[in-house]
């Protein structure tokens, strides 16, 4: 028993690593190194420019669940997302997936009489971890990181204690295209993709695919009144999409991709209904307008690998074909509108 516990916890510590380094080891936590013309602790260079490792259970991150984006120590970009940040229970932080496809680069790593995937930041080279293949899905990857190798930047920081955010839920078709449109608008805080208006709590997106449910996919907005109005967003709705198409949008065909404004209180409902009455009076499309204005109702959040799904997935077929005219389109006409 004993030489079984023994040879179990030597593999878990060379799991994910090489040298075992722990975090502010009293060698070295005081000393600092030159990282590309970046002081940073020795520690940490042990970490990035040697590829060392820090015991299990011991850096800052491997249990750390606050919403928000990891980014490279050594040159400060953006990698990974808490988004795909799950328990794996090896002690390190663990991810199934990057942020922005490019950002991290895969080397073969044979030290050790082991053959894994070394990951290291595509822009500085820091090393940052080990790529295994027992993660969960949808990737089956798990990004195995070291604490010391990363920052982390709380998301939508500037908003977090502010008061008069308000939220606006919209269904126009695949939320990875409504998402993707909404995001960069000036005083738009956050878009969640999600799930509304069914009678299956808590629907996981195979069972909303099915049609079965009743739900629709929607992007929960948040945004402050002050900079942008529920109007302009009203504006921006109906542009995304054709709101004459009956539950179907392009060759998404489903209740579940029909087009539906939920409203989240009396005075978004007359908005809502007076400019989908304006567009019906102008003629704006030949067709009637089909768009549902309906209380929110039974809304829930989408899993996480949906979250920024074009932005982590550019090269995807869909997102070619179908998110990407769209999102230049909207881009080009919203330009004014846009953060950048």
């Amino acid at each position: 028993m004993r030489l079984t516990l023994i040879f179990v916890l030597s593999f878990l510590i060379n799991a994910c690593a090489q040298t075992p380094e722990k975090k502010d080891s009293p060698s070295t936590k005081n000393s600092f190194a030159n990282w590309n013309g970046k002081a940073l602790p020795e520690n940490v260079c042990a970490v990035i420019r040697d590829g060392a490792t820090e015991a299990p259970f011991t850096g800052e991150f491997w249990d750390h669940h606050e919403k928000g984006t990891y980014t490279c120590v050594g040159c400060g970009t953006a990698l990974f997302s808490s988004s795909t940040k799950y328990e794996s229970g090896s002690g390190w932080p663990s991810f199934y997936d990057v942020l922005t496809k490019g950002k991290v680069k895969q080397v073969r790593d044979l030290s050790d009489g082991m053959d894994r995937i070394e990951i290291r930041c595509a822009k500085c080279d820091a090393h940052l971890g080990h790529l295994f293949d027992d993660g969960p899905n949808p990737t089956g990857k798990r990004y195995c990181l070291n604490s010391l190798a990363m920052d982390f930047e709380p998301i939508a920081y500037i908003y977090t204690n502010k008061k008069g955010m308000k939220k606006a839920t919209f269904g126009a078709g695949c939320f990875w295209c409504i998402e993707a449109c909404f995001k960069d608008v000036k005083g738009i805080i956050s878009v969640v993709p999600g799930y509304a208006g069914g009678k299956t709590v808590n629907p996981t997106y195979e069972q909303v695919c099915t049609g079965t449910t009743g739900h629709a996919e929607v992007a929960q907005v948040e945004y402050d009144p002050a900079v942008i109005s529920f109007e302009e967003l009203l504006e921006i709705f109906w542009f995304v999409h054709d709101p004459t198409q009956l539950n179907r949008q392009g060759n998404d065909t489903g209740t579940q991709y029909r087009s539906v404004i939920f409203y989240h209180d009396l005075e978004q409902k007359e908005l809502a209904t007076a400019y989908k009455e304006k567009l019906t009076k102008e003629k704006v499309w030949d067709n009637p307008i089909v768009t549902e204005i309906v209380a929110i109702n039974n809304y829930s959040e989408a899993e996480d690998y949906h979250h920024n799904y074009f932005e982590n997935n550019p090269q995807n077929m869909y997102c070619q074909a179908v998110v990407r005219p769209k999102v230049e389109k909207f881009r080009k006409v919203f330009k004014e509108k846009l953060n950048h």
